[in-house]
């Protein structure tokens, strides 16, 4: 995968080219390229007015391609993420970003993750401003955004949004106020703003996972020398401090080579030999 010296296209609505841009030029000699004309929402959005029906790293190669297609070049980067519970760190929320680089002069297609423990991803059922208070605080508003919308029982489903990116206190008041008026409960639910211009948190940890790609794409192959070793898979089984026992935690890094097909496995880079008995099935079921 050649990259010095050519274009690469991107899509995006939330302004991801400011953080992708530098990470590509310094590390790649990459210059990008907006398709500005690209509705990436096509492909799925954060609020669910429009499903994601592929997973996140085909979503993302498939918006690669959309700009790809608009600017008719023929190298291409999209990120896609999806918040929720850590996998394996209970009652902590945790973001899952990937960032995949479509490249038709070669025939490759590269995918980076990372896995953000520092997000500020949540929501809250309210009955006014008042009330929400600590949690508003405690996700970062103002300088991150939250959506509203009428809180519903669960056997009646989500209500649409009443309004996304609000980042003004009275602006909300008002907002959580119309949102009670239309709630059966008299509540209004309030949701962080995952979309990345709206939630700073999110855009650093895209920041972060360009120069992650940028030093995969520089790492040659030890066995062919193709540029882009970098993991590809882990291991569970890391044991439990206590009884020894497998737990669901990371292990080893395999790392791989989508060229030639070599692999390698590496201890986690944090230096972990074992998991507390607090996140252990056996000593902590």
């Amino acid at each position: 995968m050649e990259c010095s010296g050519r274009d690469i296209a991107v899509a995006t609505l939330h302004g991801k080219q400011r953080v992708l841009a530098r990470p590509l030029r310094q590390g790649l000699g990459l210059r990008l390229v907006h398709a500005s004309a690209v509705d990436t929402d096509q492909f799925g959005s954060f609020c669910g007015a429009q499903p994601r029906r592929l997973d996140a790293v085909l979503t993302a190669q498939r918006k690669a391609e959309a700009a790809m297609d608009a600017l008719g070049l023929d190298l291409g980067i999209a990120s896609e993420g999806s918040f929720g519970p850590h996998p394996s760190v209970s009652m902590l929320a945790a973001g899952a970003e990937c960032l995949v680089i479509v490249d038709r002069r070669s025939g490759r297609v590269l995918v980076e993750h990372l896995l953000c423990t520092v997000t500020n991803y949540g929501a809250i059922a309210v009955a006014s401003v008042d009330a929400a208070q600590g949690w508003l605080a405690q996700v970062g508003f103002p300088a991150h955004a939250v959506m509203v919308r009428p809180d519903q029982p669960p056997v009646v489903g989500f209500s649409p949004w009443l309004a996304k990116g609000v980042r003004q206190r009275s602006e909300l008041e008002d907002w959580i106020a119309c949102a009670c008026a239309q709630s059966p409960l008299g509540q209004a639910w309030l949701e962080t703003d995952m979309r990345a211009h709206c939630n700073p948190t999110r855009m650093a940890s895209i920041r972060r996972l360009a120069f992650r790609l940028v030093r995969r794409l520089r790492q040659p192959c030890p066995a062919c020398a193709a540029p882009g070793f970098g993991v590809v898979d882990a291991v569970s089984g890391l044991p439990c401090s206590a009884c020894g026992l497998a737990s669901g935690w990371v292990m080893q890094q395999v790392w791989g080579c989508d060229v030639c097909g070599h692999r390698t496995r590496s201890p986690r880079p944090d230096g972990l030999r074992a998991v507390d008995p607090m996140h252990c099935d056996y000593c902590n079921p």
